[in-house]
């Protein structure tokens, strides 16, 4: 399906930004937002806010107390099994909850996951809602995300590749060793993920037809029909489509009802109210002029091996190749995380800038270990390479979801960090903390499945030293 003939059937769009009457209504509820995200590329629409990697009682009491209106915790869930997923979000839960009764702050909670609906659904809202203990009316799903071009129309999910539509479950996401799924349409993956337990018929939805003719009061109007978390499936293809369901949503909250929220980057944005912002510039980061630049891609997702394969072809970085079978097998692993880290400290010593990427060949059992302990294996390898490094790099980029969170947390060492801004459509910056291995330093994180065949050309270019 072309994009092109699908507009051409819907109605226009709301004719009027909503986004002051989003800010007004923030401001009057006072409610601090906080975003439970399960990979740290969930900062990939927002800016000028802090990312925590801890969730301690008096962390949160912390923010809390700086007023913080939105703060970001990065959980990682998606990388640990649902039970282990499980009980980091009842652990956070119950963080919060202490931190607001120790300084009287409201806060609402959205589960921030992936945008092509990977991730532990619904065992992490069920988690949440349970131990919040609120009596919730509505779970919303929203996995639109303009950057990374999914659109919900007609309660099914696609995505945009140049001008054509192609349902989720037909494209390599829906393919995934741990997060895999057969249905495009929201409610019929609703019921697929809850093992049926949710019903198709149980689920209720907000069209595009509703939001762009009913504008907020239909959304609101519809939302108050939601009770005893049930599943609301929303509708969007704009931003202005997100403005209005968010206005309409906020409306249902002032009137008492209460949502727990599902959702990809591009909801977060509206909720917080905020504007979108132009991309930042080299200068923007005041990078050093010494050294070279390293991007760690540790995605196997098709789009970041393409991107990888033009980074080759138009730019002379020096790439290293690691090997995942020698990380693998116990008895090679060392000398390929050894032999690796001082080529690269050679190559950013002589100020270039590195590559450093696993085996494109993807490997989901082996000597029986599951997909996700063989990720485990691969990601602890990465960050023992950056965490080992002598040479300072220019800046740092993570290519990758589970990669930008170990290396942040476990090689960086950052505890929290601030959002600058995005340096790429979707493609987050983040200031490193003072408590970080480099502070100050433009850390980026490079989701793997978003941006243009080029982009990490684009980038590097960019950001070239020369």
């Amino acid at each position: 399906m072309k994009i092109d003939q699908l507009n051409s059937t819907l109605p226009a769009e709301w004719p009027d930004s909503l986004m002051l009457q989003i800010q007004a209504q923030n401001q009057a509820n006072g409610r601090t937002l906080v975003v439970l995200d399960d990979d740290p590329t969930g900062t990939q629409t927002v800016y000028d806010l802090p990312v925590l990697t801890s969730w301690s009682v008096d962390t949160l009491a912390t923010e809390f107390k700086r007023k913080t209106p939105v703060f970001f915790i990065l959980t990682n869930s998606r990388s640990v099994p649902e039970s282990e997923a499980v009980a980091l979000n009842r652990e956070i839960g119950r963080s919060l909850l202490v931190a607001s009764q120790q300084t009287g702050q409201n806060f609402s909670v959205v589960s921030r996951s992936d945008s092509t609906l990977r991730g532990h659904f619904p065992a992490e809202t069920d988690t949440l809602t349970k131990v919040l203990g609120q009596q919730v009316d509505g779970l919303l799903l929203i996995p639109y995300f303009l950057e990374g071009g999914r659109l919900t129309i007609n309660d099914t999910h696609y995505v945009l590749e140049g001008e054509t539509l192609t349902p989720v479950a037909q494209t390599p996401f829906a393919q995934d060793d741990v997060f895999g799924y057969t249905c495009s349409n929201l409610k019929e993956w609703v019921a697929e993920k809850s093992n049926d337990r949710i019903k198709v018929e149980d689920i209720l939805s907000v069209s595009l037809e509703d939001i762009r003719t009913g504008g907020p009061d239909r959304v609101a109007a519809l939302l108050a029909e939601a009770k005893d978390s049930q599943v609301v499936v929303v509708n969007s293809i704009t931003m202005r489509d997100m403005e209005v369901f968010t206005l309409g949503l906020l409306q249902a909250e002032t009137a008492g009802k209460r949502f727990m929220y599902r959702t990809a980057a591009s909801f977060v944005q509206v909720r917080a109210g905020l504007a979108t912002k132009p991309l930042l510039t080299a200068e923007d980061l005041n990078l050093s002029e010494q050294g070279g630049g390293l991007i760690v891609a540790g995605s196997y997702v098709p789009k970041t091996s393409k991107q990888i394969a033009a980074l080759f072809a138009q730019t002379d970085i020096f790439a290293l190749e690691v090997d995942v079978s020698k990380l693998l097998d116990v008895t090679e692993r060392a000398a390929e995380i050894s032999n690796t880290i001082a080529e690269v400290d050679r190559a950013l010593t002589q100020n270039e800038d590195v590559l450093i990427y696993t085996s494109r060949k993807l490997v989901s059992e082996k000597n029986g270990k599951s997909g996700l302990a063989i990720g485990r294996i691969i990601s602890d390898s990465l960050v023992e390479i950056v965490r080992r490094l002598s040479a300072p790099p220019r800046y740092i980029v993570a290519k990758g979801g589970i990669t930008s969170s170990d290396i942040g947390t476990l090689a960086l060492k950052v505890k929290r960090a601030h959002v600058a801004g995005q340096i790429l459509p979707g493609v987050p910056v983040w200031w490193l903390g003072d408590e970080s291995r480099y502070p100050g330093l433009p850390y980026i994180v490079f989701p793997g499945n978003v941006g243009e065949i080029n982009a990490l050309v684009t980038l590097v270019e960019r950001l070239s030293a020369s």
